[in-house]
């Protein structure tokens, strides 16, 4: 062997060992050898699970059934009013359809008279 190789396969063993440490540097949990880079994601996460949170203003469950638990009568009555609401639409609607026509009517005999 040359110098060159001996220097080369130094320089990738080197090179080798780094990459390693750099993956496993900071890891509290397991790294899975099968699936580094999705057990490095699921710890990362982990690990970060709470900040993103925060940062993130998201609710977790509990908090969210507890609101949930709070506000639904309120939801339930507004989910009604609206039900309400949207009857007296289609009621209006249709009278209005039904006006429409009768004017239709009017302006028809109001002609026929004229002329």
């Amino acid at each position: 062997m040359t110098p060159l190789e001996i220097g080369l396969i130094i320089i990738l063993i080197a090179v080798t060992l780094f990459l390693v440490y750099y993956f496993f540097r900071g890891s509290t949990g397991n790294i899975a050898i099968t699936r580094p880079i999705e057990s490095r994601v699921d710890e990362y996460l982990d690990r970060k699970f709470d900040h993103m949170i925060d940062e993130w203003s998201l609710v977790r469950k509990p908090e969210l059934q507890k609101f949930k638990d709070e506000r639904n009568d309120l939801l339930d009555h507004d989910e009604e009013r609206i039900r309400k609401l949207k009857e007296y639409e289609a009621e209006m609607k249709k009278n209005l359809t039904e006006l429409e026509g009768r004017l239709d009517t009017l302006e028809n005999t109001l002609e026929t008279k004229e002329s």
